[in-house]
C-alpha cells in the first residue's frame, strides 16, 4: 500500500510541485527584470531627448531633392562673405550611400587668412543642410604672408524621390 501511494500519488504530486516551483522562480525573475528595466526608463527618456536635440530636424537637414546648384551657390557666397579668394568648388559624382539616402562629394579650394577659413567652416557647420567634412588640408604660402591655401573634401546628403 505504501509502494502504491509513493508510485501513484506522491511521485506525480512531487513532479507537479517541482514544475510549479520552477514556473514561480522564472516568473519572479521576469518580474524582477521588468522592474529593473522600468527603473531605467527615466534615464532612457533623458538620453532620447538629448539625441533628439543633437539630431535636430533631420527632414530639413537632409532634403528630398538634390538642389545642388543652390547649395554650391550658398557655399560660394559664404566664401565671399569671409574674404576667401581663388575659389574652386567642384561637385563629384553622386553616390547612393545607404538605402533612401544619396550623397554628392564636393571638393572646395580657396585662399585666405586662417581666421577667415575657420569662420567659413563655422558658417558651413551652421547651414540648414547636413554637410560632412571628410578631409581638410591647410597649407601656408611660401612667403609666410599669413595666407593659407585650403583644400577640403566634403559630402552633402539628400533623399532621392521615390520613383
Amino acid at each position: 500500500m505504501i509502494g502504491g501511494f509513493l508510485l501513484f500519488r506522491y511521485l506525480p504530486l512531487r513532479k507537479r510541485i517541482n514544475a510549479i516551483e520552477q514556473t514561480r522562480v522564472s516568473r519572479k525573475a521576469a518580474a524582477d527584470k521588468a522592474l529593473y528595466q522600468g527603473g531605467q526608463l527615466p534615464a532612457l527618456r533623458r538620453q532620447l531627448q538629448k539625441l533628439k536635440q543633437l539630431v535636430g530636424n533631420y527632414e530639413a537637414k537632409v532634403p528630398s531633392d538634390n538642389s545642388l546648384g543652390v547649395f554650391l551657390k550658398r557655399i560660394a557666397n559664404l566664401m565671399n562673405e569671409h574674404d576667401l579668394r581663388e575659389q574652386r568648388i567642384e561637385p563629384g559624382r553622386e553616390v547612393q550611400e545607404v538605402e533612401g539616402l544619396s550623397c554628392v562629394p564636393v571638393t572646395m579650394q580657396c585662399k585666405g587668412r586662417l581666421k577667415h577659413i575657420f569662420e567659413f567652416f563655422s558658417s558651413l557647420q551652421s547651414l540648414e543642410r547636413l554637410v560632412r567634412i571628410e578631409r581638410v588640408r591647410l597649407q601656408n604660402d611660401n612667403r609666410f604672408t599669413g595666407e593659407v591655401s585650403m583644400q577640403a573634401e566634403t559630402v552633402i546628403y539628400y533623399r532621392p524621390e521615390a520613383g
